[in-house]
Formats: structure tokens, C-alpha cells, sequence
């Protein structure tokens, strides 16, 4: 009899389960922001020391949300970034400027980490070159 009663209890919650109305699935706004690099590299080639150590990334928001840029990290304190805090509009084009420490001698490689809402995370970008003595 108990084990009866157990089984009956065990099948009303077992069709209790199935007979819940599903849950509604993509009820999120599924804009997102699309960063798109020019070029994820800029090769500055080979420059004299203390000269011209500013470069651009330039990107375009090819989504359909404003792309909004939260963070530029370098790999040392040699390189500097500045960008701007305000959004990209879809369609819209920006820019990330970089400067380098040209008082530095020798072949470097160093990267930047964009954070931002972009599709894919955080996007890692590279400079290189080499510096020579100036004459």
C-alpha cells in the first residue's frame, strides 16, 4: 500500500513538470556593437629616435547597438593611449590613438587590450618597429 501511495505521488509530480508553460527564449534586445579594425597592426618600420611617435587604429561599429569603448590597456608604460568616451554610433567611425616613447633604441613589439561591449570581448592590437640612433 505505501509503496502504492509513493508511486502515485511520484507520477502526479513527474506530469506536475511536464504540464508547466515553457519560458519564452529571446526576449533580450539582441543589438550588439561590432568593432572592425582598419588594421589590427600598425608597423611604425624603422624611425630615429625622438621622433613622431603618434599613430591611429582606426575602427567603424559595423553592429546595431552604439559601441561604447570602456577601457584601453598597453603592455608597458612606454605606450599611451587616448581615445574617446562617448559612443559610436552604428555606422559611425572612430579613432584610438597611440604614442609611443620614441627615446627608447631597438626592434619593440607591444600590444593593446580595447575593452569595450563589442560582439567577441576584448580586441588585442599590436604595434612594432625600430628605432635608430638619431645622426
Amino acid at each position: 500500500m505505501k509503496r502504492t501511495v509513493n508511486i502515485a505521488i511520484l507520477l502526479v509530480v513527474t506530469f506536475s513538470f511536464f504540464s508547466v508553460a515553457p519560458f519564452k527564449t529571446n526576449t533580450f534586445d539582441s543589438k550588439v556593437a561590432v568593432i572592425k579594425f582598419d588594421t589590427e597592426v600598425v608597423d611604425y618600420g624603422t624611425i630615429t629616435q625622438n621622433s613622431d611617435g603618434v599613430r591611429q587604429f582606426t575602427f567603424t561599429n559595423t553592429g546595431d547597438a552604439p559601441l561604447l569603448i570602456t577601457n584601453v590597456k598597453t603592455s608597458c608604460g612606454c605606450t599611451v593611449p587616448s581615445y574617446s568616451k562617448a559612443p559610436i554610433l552604428p555606422g559611425d567611425s572612430g579613432a584610438l590613438e597611440i604614442k609611443y616613447d620614441t627615446k627608447r633604441l631597438g626592434a619593440f613589439t607591444k600590444t593593446v587590450t580595447v575593452t569595450s561591449n563589442a560582439e567577441g570581448g576584448n580586441k588585442i592590437l599590436k604595434i612594432k618597429g625600430t628605432i635608430i640612433a638619431s645622426k
